[in-house]
């Protein structure tokens, strides 16, 4: 048992490195929840392909995310919920639906997706431990979202949502 001391003590820096933020990542304080995800590499990816996005956007008079109030002035408590309820959203709904011909285009949206994932697991996992719930305002603000975006065809409205992106990532840096 002589290397047992040193195996420990690696172990215990080894899981102490894999949950510190690595370099350029940024921490969000969703209510109670606290996260670390890198915006600037979210950001790098969305404007390398927004333009393209937009313009495969045929219903420009219509957004996804910022009916009015969508995000707009949500509690501090509610936000844990609401991010996890959005990044489940364009897990599950937008990224699945946007494919394109462009392999650079879709490189990234998998970039881009993957990031969600990774917040939206550790969003999930605050919540069960924080006991996080939905208040009403919260909840509707959600179920407008939903409504915009089911009034669409699916690609169509994944398309929208993927290009309303910086409309999200603004309001998750935006102080609170």
């Amino acid at each position: 048992m002589r290397g047992s001391p040193s195996f420990l003590c690696l172990l215990s820096v080894s899981c102490w490195v894999n949950l510190m933020p690595t370099a350029g990542d940024k921490i969000f304080h969703f209510g109670a929840c606290r996260v670390s995800m890198s915006m600037a590499e979210v950001r790098a990816g969305f404007t390398a392909i927004k333009a393209n996005i937009q313009s495969r956007d045929p219903i420009r008079t219509l957004s996804i995310l910022s009916h009015p109030q969508s995000l707009h002035k949500v509690k501090s408590s509610d936000r844990c919920c609401i991010t996890h309820h959005l990044f489940t959203f364009y897990v599950d709904k937008v990224f699945k639906h946007c494919r394109t011909e462009d392999s650079f285009v879709n490189r990234k949206i998998s970039s881009i997706a993957n990031s969600f994932l990774s917040v939206r697991r550790k969003l999930g996992q605050c919540r069960e431990q924080n006991n996080c719930m939905c208040g009403e305002e919260s909840t509707e603000k959600f179920k407008q979202i939903l409504a915009n975006y089911e009034g669409l065809n699916v690609t169509s409205a994944a398309m929208k949502s993927l290009g309303e992106l910086d409309i999200l990532l603004d309001w998750m840096e935006k102080p609170r």
